[in-house]
């Protein structure tokens, strides 16, 4: 009765309210995950890292700082992911944001590569945490028909750290403040930035459907209560109408396992989603992480680099922001294969050129449609199971990616060593071509449908 409740809601000022609160989240999720690619040539300036390493998996360069994060997001999403299974999403996603901002302090004040590495390992246990647990709260707090546009409306909120810490960095890598390096200002300005995002979303609710699932019925029914009545005071006055009646109500499954990922339907779509995620890291960290480096690579200043790097991430925003307008008019599989494809043409294309117009302008249209594919992919991943094991489910599959990036950024250092820009994207090119087949083949329809008969 309380997905049935959820679903019939319209899409007024509190729930938006509420996906705008944990986009704010989001925000500072990425802009701890992205600043990687900016600070990079910051800390190789100060003498802690090396952009190659002499041997394929060398501690010393920075595919290792990039390792070590996706090492810490892998253990979050695979091994902590049933958490907000067990303990409630809300709860989850606050003390793994506390995690993280305390682990970033005590990073940016490391003075040696192997110190860097583990704290962002740490780090990156509390961003993978936080971020299987926010996909699973939005697709569960928010009424059917805009669980698309609710995600775009997330990413866009988020990808704006993109432009943000480009821009940061731009004006503070390359220089020294206060007797600290500016990478190291980079850092703590994001951290201390969570810490209010942390007490604003004390406004937030526990997950209606979550409480149901778990038994929690008299809780559920006081969330779903005091969430009907601000909506029905908003629809009254927008529309002049009551709210229309909830459809028959779905039985609440019992709690469930790990073993539910490996039974029909769930078992396909568990190795989709695991393939994908192998994959679709390879395109979106190869390119976001590595950005300024590569530019570095092609005979470009690190000042330059950046500058460039800064005018490419304002396109960030951009690709969810279109999502709003087009998130649930199209299958989400399709948007996703179609960026793929964009992603292979345009890669291939930027590492054949020099023009700064032209890498700005190749680069733009890489970062769109990466982001594009971003929102697409979250928002979609939710969907394909149910609640009892959704954050389970979801931080399993989307582990792979944290595990393929830690590979990916020693792989990805090694061909740009040996066969520079133009290997990357053959590389990057590959595996989009495999994001392709495996959506494209596999993945179900779910535009419009509730959760409910997407998992049954």
């Amino acid at each position: 009765m309380i997905s049935a409740r959820l679903d019939r809601l319209p899409p007024t000022r509190s729930i938006w309210n509420l996906v705008i609160l944990l986009s704010l989240g989001f925000f500072f999720e990425l802009y701890d995950l992205l600043y990687t690619g900016y600070i990079a040539p910051g800390i190789v300036k100060s003498g802690l890292l090396t952009s190659t390493t002499s041997g394929l998996f060398g501690t010393t360069g920075i595919a290792s700082f990039i390792a070590a994060l996706f090492a810490g997001l892998f253990i979050g999403t695979m091994a902590c992911g049933f958490l907000a299974d067990r303990f409630g999403r809300r709860t989850v996603f606050t003390w793994s944001l506390l995690w993280y901002v305390a682990a970033n302090v005590v990073m940016a004040f490391q003075h040696t590569a192997n110190g860097l590495n583990f704290w962002r390992f740490i780090a990156g246990i509390g961003i993978g945490v936080e971020l299987v647990t926010i996909g699973t709260y939005i697709s569960e707090l928010v009424p059917r028909q805009i669980r698309g546009r609710a995600f775009a409306c997330e990413q866009a909120v988020g990808f704006m750290a993109v432009p943000v810490v480009a821009f940061l960095s731009y004006l503070l890598v390359p220089r020294t403040l206060l007797g600290l390096d500016g990478w190291r200002w980079v850092v703590l300005l994001g951290a201390h930035g969570a810490l209010f995002v942390w007490w604003i979303r004390r406004a937030l609710p526990e997950s209606p459907r979550w409480l149901a699932q778990q038994g929690r019925l008299a809780e559920a029914e006081h969330v779903m209560s005091q969430l009907e009545a601000k909506v029905s005071r908003e629809y009254k006055r927008q529309c002049g109408r009551e709210l229309p009646p909830p459809a028959p109500p779905t039985p609440v499954a019992p709690r469930g396992s790990f073993r539910d990922m490996w039974v029909p339907p769930y078992r396909g779509r568990t190795v989709m989603m695991t393939i994908f995620n192998i994959f679709q890291t390879v395109g979106f960290y190869g390119f976001a992480n590595w950005v300024p480096t590569l530019l570095v690579k092609q005979g470009i200043t690190i000042t330059t680099s950046l500058m460039y790097s800064s005018v490419i991430a304002l396109a960030a925003p951009l690709g969810p922001i279109l999502g709003l307008f087009i998130g649930d008019r199209f299958e989400r599989k399709t948007l996703i294969v179609m960026m793929a494809a964009v992603n292979i043409v345009c890669g291939l294309w930027f590492s054949q050129v020099a023009s700064a117009v032209m890498l700005v302008s190749l680069g733009v249209c890489l970062t769109l449609a990466s982001n594009i594919m971003s929102y697409s992919f979250h928002a979609y991943q939710a969907e394909l199971f149910p609640t009892r094991i959704r954050a389970r489910a979801v931080g399993f599959v989307y582990s792979w990616s944290r595990f393929s990036a830690i590979f990916t950024a020693f792989l990805i250092a090694s061909v740009l060593k040996h066969f520079g820009t133009s290997g990357v994207f053959v590389f990057i090119a590959g595996a989009m071509v495999i994001v392709m087949l495996a959506i494209g083949l596999m993945g179900p329809r779910t535009k419009g449908l509730e959760l409910e008969k997407i998992s049954p």
